[in-house]
């Protein structure tokens, strides 16, 4: 569209509106500013989808990671109790699959001694009268253990509470392992004294006293009973590993009535856990594809990364992936065989597989195949396969997506380096065109001026002396 001028008002004096002139002209010039601009905010809207799916397919990566790792969650074992208030127990990835048959006689536990409840309270002397000092001797850990020798001073731990904080004191610069309060009830105060450690190593008795206190014979100090399997088995404490491989008991109560059966096998809940997520976080990877190639009723159009080569080349690979088969196995030969099925639009569903076993229950009939399904000695598994072909196309540099991005960025940039070129040229043009209609403005304004002189000397010059004889000279609008 050109640019249009009032000659009437242009010669009246009034001039132009340069601003407005020169903003008409460059905004003409600067058609090609805006299709660079259109086309920078068209890559930094694929920019972002790019990087979005690329997140989701690193988490596909982590997912599939944990199917492939040896020693990871299909590894796992679980160890259940039939009764878990008498033990629980928990299984490492060695331990054998079994069940076992365990009876709790008794637990093992801390030693204690207690006094008598003293006369007077917590606070008056415990050495006999007249007496200036005492001694208590404690025997921990039984004949073989240790002596542990309290000297007591009067006026500096011969009351219940000032003997009590001694005996702490003591234990910490001694490593004794014991503990020392005073419990006051209904009956009034008395001396506890209870080790940390449980069974014999803990078993506590009073060596030697020469206080007035009356201890009551020691209690605890006793290991665990139990037999597994039907074998004898004593343990100084109520976690017992060992007994059985890759096996952790942790007693809770004896019942030495009850057999509780202890099983050990697969960690379904956990390999159940580690599938779903690898379908979730597949499905997700899945529909962040198929978005860009939906088409918008509104618009008709499909996704900005709709014609994204790099797009249709990482659905080609994750098909691919999600169809592998390996051979034999049990049968268990594809994710359909788990129960895992394809949905038309190219997700995953978790339900049972064509002999209408679930997930679950194909775990639990051969978990050995499972595992074999997803990873082996070999690195020819499921998981092995789509780990591996994962790593490369989340490769920080040479991946499929960040590819993608390197070359997105470039284009942003170029593009960037363009516009800010072509707008510093615009306004350089902007500058030359306002500083040459200024000048022509100024000369359009003084128009009626220069008019208006040249009017008035032509006036003059058509008026004569007639007595000079001198004539007039005429004019011709041959100009």
């Amino acid at each position: 569209m050109g640019i249009s001028l009032n000659p009437a008002s242009l010669l009246s004096g009034q001039g132009l509106d340069v601003s407005t002139v020169v903003s008409q002209i460059i905004s003409q010039e600067s058609g090609q500013l805006t299709q660079w601009q259109s086309q920078q905010t068209t890559l930094e809207q694929q920019a972002a989808l790019i990087n979005g799916i690329n997140n989701d397919l690193n988490n596909l990566a982590t997912a599939v990671s944990a199917l492939s790792d040896p020693l990871g969650v299909l590894a796992a074992q679980s160890a259940t109790s039939s009764d878990t208030g008498v033990l629980t127990a928990n299984a490492q990835t060695n331990a054998a699959a079994a069940t076992h048959s365990i009876i709790v006689s008794n637990l093992a536990s801390a030693g204690v001694v207690y006094t008598n409840t003293v006369s007077g309270g917590a606070n008056v002397s415990i050495l006999p009268s007249g007496s200036q000092s005492g001694d208590l001797k404690l025997q921990i850990g039984g004949a073989g253990g240790t002596t542990a020798d309290i000297p007591i001073t009067a006026g500096s731990n011969d009351t219940l509470t000032s003997l009590a904080n001694s005996i702490n004191q003591l234990s910490t610069q001694n490593n004794w392992g014991i503990n020392a309060s005073v419990i006051t009830d209904a009956n009034g105060a008395r001396l506890a004294i209870s080790s940390a450690a449980t069974g014999t190593p803990g078993a506590l008795a009073i060596a030697n006293n020469s206080t007035v206190l009356d201890f009551n014979p020691p209690s605890g100090g006793t290991n665990a009973s139990l037999t597994i399997d039907g074998i004898p088995y004593s343990s100084t404490t109520n976690t017992i590993s060992g007994a059985i491989s890759g096996v952790t008991l942790n007693l809770g109560s004896a019942s030495p009535g009850e057999t509780v059966q202890v099983t050990v096998g697969p960690d379904v809940s956990q390999a159940t856990t580690a599938i779903n997520n690898f379908v979730n976080a597949y499905n997700t990877v899945i529909k962040d594809i198929n978005q860009q190639y939906a088409v918008d009723p509104a618009s008709d159009s499909q996704g900005p990364l709709a014609a994204d080569t790099a797009l249709r080349s990482l659905q080609s690979s994750l098909l691919n992936d999600v169809t592998y088969s390996v051979s034999g196995n049990s049968g268990l030969v594809n994710l359909a065989s788990l129960g895992i099925n394809m949905n038309d639009d190219g997700t995953l569903t978790v339900g049972a597989n064509p002999s209408g076993q679930t997930l679950s229950q194909v775990i639990t009939a051969n978990p050995g195949a499972f595992q074999q399904f997803f990873q082996n000695a070999t690195s020819t598994g499921f998981a092995n396969n789509f780990h591996s072909d994962l790593t490369n196309l989340t490769d920080p540099t040479l991946g499929l997506l960040n590819v993608d991005l390197a070359q997105n960025k470039t284009g942003q940039q170029n593009l960037a380096d363009d516009i800010n070129n072509f707008q510093t040229q615009l306004t350089a043009q902007q500058q030359q065109l306002t500083d040459e209609f200024s000048q022509v403005n100024a000369s359009l304004q003084s128009y009626p001026l220069l008019l208006q002189q040249v009017t008035e000397t032509l006036a003059t010059m058509g008026t004569g002396d007639s007595s000079s004889g001198t004539s007039s000279p005429t004019l011709t609008s041959g100009l």
